[in-house]
């Protein structure tokens, strides 16, 4: 049953779905894809918890929070928002090579962290149900994120989204199992930063 409004008529008189009701069978499709996945779609709430205090809760983004603080990017993710959030796993950092996280926290390269960071977080609230609607993302940091839609799940810039949806009262939590990286750094490229991108 396909509303009226939602239907344009070609030169013919032939009635074909409108952009509108192609979108709401790609997401009817894409959120089957999540449920077949093993994703649940369904956002988790907390209340009166901010994405920073979220993210602490759950015990699995440790890395990430102490990143957060050495970027002192803390009060930004406390703030009114919304925002959407990439965010790694602590087991996605410890996959990274040896040294990697370190070099990230040395605050000689502090710009670098934040740039890497910022490429983690979207404005706005993009829960899954548009996020596989979406080819890519424009992250807060200017660089626009890669999304992918398979039967296996989906992806963003190659990482996989392990769980989607985790609630905060200022945006949305999406966990990836691996730290995805902006193909350039917002400033002038630095040694430092070239050595950080040679370690993935």
């Amino acid at each position: 049953d396909i509303p009226y409004h939602l239907l344009r008529k070609t030169n013919r008189g032939i009635l074909h779905p409108s952009k509108e009701q192609m979108m709401t069978r790609f997401r009817s499709f894409a959120l089957a894809v999540l449920a077949t996945a093993g994703l649940s779609s369904q956002p988790t709430h907390a209340q009166d918890a901010d994405i920073v205090d979220v993210a602490i809760g759950a015990g699995s983004f440790n890395t990430l929070v102490a990143a957060l603080q050495a970027a002192d990017l803390v009060d930004v993710l406390r703030g009114d928002g919304p925002f959407t959030v990439f965010a790694p796993t602590d087991e996605a950092f410890a996959a990274l090579p040896e040294g990697t996280v370190e070099s990230l926290l040395d605050p000689a390269n502090k710009a670098q962290l934040v740039s890497v960071l910022t490429y983690h977080v979207v404005p706005g609230l993009v829960a899954s149900a548009d996020v596989v609607a979406l080819m890519s993302a424009t992250s807060v940091g200017g660089s626009d994120i890669t999304i992918s839609v398979s039967d296996a799940g989906v992806k963003v810039d190659g990482a996989n989204v392990v769980q989607v949806d985790i609630g905060a009262t200022n945006g949305i939590i999406h966990a990836i199992d691996a730290v995805i990286l902006p193909a350039a750094p917002t400033a002038v490229e630095t040694q430092s930063w070239g050595d950080i991108k040679n370690r993935f």
